[in-house]
C-alpha cells in the first residue's frame, strides 16, 4: 500500500511538472502583428519566432481605412502595425503612436535616407520604412490594342467588362482626380463632384472592384486592365508574362508604407524587435524577393538581380514619378472622400 501510495505522488508530481513546463511556453511573448495582405513571406515570422522565442499572432487588413477603424476602436489589441504614409501621419496626430526606441532598432542604419525626414513622420520618432512604390495599370498586351499612356482607358468602352478597378476610395477616387487634372489630395467640393460624376460613367464598364483578389484574376486572365499596387504588378509580371505595367502620364500617388506601433501595446521591445530583425539584410532581401515590392533597405536592394532592378515598375524612373502625389492626411475632410465612394459603389 506504501509502495502505491508513493508511486502516485509521484505521478503526480511528474504530472505537475510538465503541465507547469506546458503553462511556461504558453507563456511566452505574444507580438500581434496586423499586415497587409499577401505583404511578407510568412517564413521569415517562423525564422523570428524560433530565434527569439516570441510567438507571432499575424492578421492581415484591406485597406488603411479598415486598419484605422479596428485599431481606434480598441480591436485587435495590436503591438506592430504597417500603414502607409498618410494614414501613419493621422495617427501620429491624433496620439495613437509610440514613439521608437531606436537604440532596439541599430539596422534602422541601413534604411535609404530618401526614403526619411518624410512629410507623414518628419523627425523619424514613429516610424521605419517597409515598402515602396506607385499605383499604375497592369494590361494583358494580347487583349488591350490601345497603348496604355493614360487613365482614360480605364474609361474606354471597347474594354468594357474587362476593367478591374481597386475597392479602395483613396485610390480610385485619387487616379480619378489625376485624370481630370486634380490633385489627388483635394479639398475642393467641385473637383470631388467631378470625380464622383466620372466613377459613375465609368462603373457600367468595370467588371469588379477588386482587393488582393486582382492578382488572381489578372494572371488568369480574366480582365484586360487593372489598376494595381506597384509589386502586385511585379508578382503579376513573374507569373503572366503577357502582362505589362504602366504609370498613366498624369501622374499617380507615389506611396510608402511603414512600421509603427500603437501607443496600446503591450509589447513594444518586442515589436521593436522584430521590425529590427526585418531590416536584417539577408531577412530584408528575403522578404522584398518574394513579395516583390521595392524595398527601401540599402543593402538588400544590392542584392537583388539586376533585371528586378531594371524593372520599371519596382524602381520607376524619376521622370516618371515627375508627376507623382504622396497622399496626405486629409483630416476631417476625409469624409467627402468616404460619401462620395458610399455613392459610387451603391449604385
Amino acid at each position: 500500500m506504501r509502495k502505491a501510495k508513493i508511486l502516485g505522488l509521484a505521478l503526480l508530481l511528474g504530472l505537475a511538472v510538465l503541465t507547469f513546463a506546458a503553462c511556461g511556453q504558453d507563456r511566452k511573448p505574444v507580438l500581434s502583428v496586423y499586415n497587409w495582405g499577401d505583404y511578407i513571406d510568412e517564413s521569415i515570422i517562423a525564422e523570428f519566432e524560433k530565434e527569439f522565442n516570441i510567438r507571432v499572432n499575424y492578421d492581415t487588413f484591406s485597406t488603411n481605412e479598415d486598419m484605422y477603424v479596428k485599431v481606434k476602436s480598441g480591436g485587435g489589441s495590436y503591438d506592430l502595425l504597417f500603414p502607409s504614409d498618410y494614414t501613419i501621419e493621422r495617427m501620429r496626430k491624433e496620439g495613437m503612436l509610440h514613439k521608437l526606441d531606436f537604440n532596439n532598432i541599430p539596422n534602422y542604419q541601413y534604411i535609404e535616407e530618401q526614403f526619411k525626414n518624410l512629410d507623414y513622420d518628419p523627425q523619424n520618432e514613429y516610424s521605419v520604412p517597409y515598402m515602396w512604390g506607385t499605383v499604375g495599370i497592369v494590361y494583358n498586351k494580347k487583349m488591350v490594342t490601345k497603348p496604355v499612356t493614360s487613365w482614360r482607358i480605364l474609361w474606354d468602352e471597347d474594354y468594357a467588362k474587362q476593367i478591374l478597378m481597386l475597392d479602395s476610395q483613396r485610390d480610385s477616387i485619387g487616379i480619378t482626380l489625376k485624370m481630370l487634372g486634380y490633385s489627388m489630395n483635394t479639398r475642393n467640393l467641385q473637383e470631388l463632384a467631378a470625380a464622383k460624376e466620372a466613377l459613375i460613367k465609368q462603373k457600367p464598364l468595370v467588371l469588379a472592384y477588386v482587393g488582393d483578389d486582382v492578382k488572381d484574376k489578372m494572371i488568369a486572365g480574366e480582365a484586360a486592365l487593372a489598376v494595381v499596387w506597384s509589386g502586385d504588378a511585379v508578382y503579376m509580371m513573374r507569373e503572366n508574362p503577357d502582362l505589362a505595367f504602366a504609370i498613366p502620364e498624369e501622374g499617380s500617388n507615389l506611396w510608402f508604407d511603414a512600421m509603427v506601433i500603437p501607443n496600446t501595446s503591450k509589447h513594444k521591445t518586442e515589436a521593436e524587435k522584430f521590425i529590427n530583425f526585418l531590416c536584417r539584410t539577408e531577412i530584408a532581401y528575403k522578404n522584398t524577393d518574394y513579395i516583390g515590392y521595392s524595398t527601401p533597405h540599402r543593402e538588400a536592394k544590392k542584392l537583388l538581380e539586376p533585371e528586378l532592378l531594371n524593372e520599371p515598375a519596382a524602381y520607376p524612373s524619376a521622370e516618371q514619378l515627375a508627376n507623382c502625389e504622396i497622399f496626405l492626411d486629409l483630416g476631417d475632410f476625409l469624409k467627402e472622400y468616404d460619401r462620395i465612394w458610399t455613392e459610387v459603389k451603391a449604385i
